[in-house]
């Protein structure tokens, strides 16, 4: 066995080390294959992987048609998989389009501009998709919003609603691990090894496809709800009648993601007659005040889009198949 030293060096939020070249040529390695590592508490193997796919690489001509969009183009290639995205350019790419090609990678998770001149652009996903997991990104995309319906509940009833100002950004980080599952799921329909390795049918990968859309939309209810909340002036007496109904929805929410993500009907039957009773609470908060006068229009909108919130993870729920007797 021969010992190599080598000093780690840093590309973007990656850490990255070289491999021996001698050990790159018994193995007829060259860029863009795929090698096999393992870890343990305070080592690492690594072994040249010969089952794994082909690596998925796009070359993207510069400049494009005055109809396309760089970022768009970028974006798209990220969510059909492709592992290597190149921009080549025949002249100097104009620095305000290698601006936005360099923000659109803060919206991709482990994607890394890893080579860039004058009038080229290398960008390489560096995750190996078979150590992520579907449920647990889900998973994160729900705590990450009611993380943010918890900041709107405080800012419904508190005098300080400042913080309701910065839940846009967070809702970026909903987005980004809405677009990490999307290129997750959209891989695993094409590789076998990918479902063989979650456990996934196709029905059960097309289920987290919609399941990842409607909390995606969630997310941005939610910034909708704290900018009406931000700036609407409904007085505390109404902001309390809605506030003590809809305090304890989180409950309802991750029930219906655990129903989902294990999956198990009976939880998922459960979150449903959850929804069901909280559906009944906010009708019965509309109608008992629909026969007073002059119930501000903002009340009656704040209680729609509490209802539309809460429908999303309903939805979800709704996904987990049916027990079928044989």
């Amino acid at each position: 066995m021969t010992k190599f030293i080598r000093r780690l060096q840093r590309i973007g939020s990656s850490i990255l080390v070289s491999l021996p070249k001698e050990w790159v040529d018994a193995n007829n390695l060259d860029k863009g294959n795929q090698v096999e590592i393992e870890t343990g508490q305070d080592s690492i193997s690594i072994s040249a992987n010969k089952e794994t796919r082909p690596t998925k690489e796009l070359v993207i001509s510069y400049p494009l048609p005055k109809e396309e969009n760089i970022v768009a183009n970028i974006t798209g290639a990220y969510l059909l998989g492709y592992d290597i995205i190149v921009i080549n350019s025949k002249s100097i790419i104009p620095g305000k389009d290698r601006e936005d090609i360099r923000n659109s990678m803060r919206r991709l998770v482990g994607m890394e501009i890893i080579e860039e001149d004058a009038s080229h652009i290398n960008m390489q996903f560096l995750l190996d998709a078979t150590t992520l997991n579907p449920s647990k990104i889900l998973k994160r995309m729900s705590s990450i919003a009611l993380g943010m319906y918890d900041d709107v509940l405080n800012g419904l009833i508190s005098d300080d609603k400042s913080n309701l100002q910065t839940l846009s950004k967070r809702d970026v980080e909903v987005n980004r691990q809405y677009f990490l599952l999307v290129r997750l799921i959209r891989s695993t329909l094409v590789d076998k090894r990918l479902s063989n390795v979650f456990n996934l049918e196709n029905i059960d990968v097309l289920d987290y496809r919609v399941a990842a859309n409607v909390l995606e939309n969630a997310g941005d209810s939610i910034v909708e709800l704290a900018i009406f909340i931000f700036n609407f002036s409904l007085s505390k007496e109404f902001s309390k009648k809605i506030y003590d109904v809809v305090k304890d929805f989180n409950k309802l929410a991750e029930k219906s993601i655990d129903a989902f993500t294990k999956p198990d009907r009976l939880l998922a039957i459960e979150a449903i007659s959850m929804h069901k009773q909280y559906e009944k609470k906010l009708s019965l908060l509309r109608n008992t005040l629909g026969n007073k006068k002059q119930i501000p229009l903002d009340f009656l909108d704040l209680v729609y889009m509490f209802e539309r919130i809460a429908q999303s993870w309903a939805d979800v729920a709704d996904l987990v198949q049916p027990i079928y007797n044989e």
